[in-house]
């Protein structure tokens, strides 16, 4: 499947906007995959502004 970047990023959770791989999903989950973390469209607005995107975090978030 091609990876195609989105042409306003309207819908990407990532609040790093300068990060280069922001609105590039499959690019984006290959390399958080790649660090054993998750990506932002995972947590809440308020747990993705820590940029802590561990599972740990994550599991903390999830349960509240």
């Amino acid at each position: 499947m091609e990876c195609r970047k989105q042409g306003e990023n309207s819908n990407c959770a990532c609040t790093y906007t300068s990060c280069a791989r922001h609105g590039i999903c499959c690019e984006c989950i290959e390399y958080h995959r790649s660090k054993g973390q998750m990506v932002a469209c995972y947590f809440t607005p308020e747990a993705e502004g820590t940029y802590d995107r561990s599972i740990k975090h994550f599991i903390e978030d999830y349960k509240g």
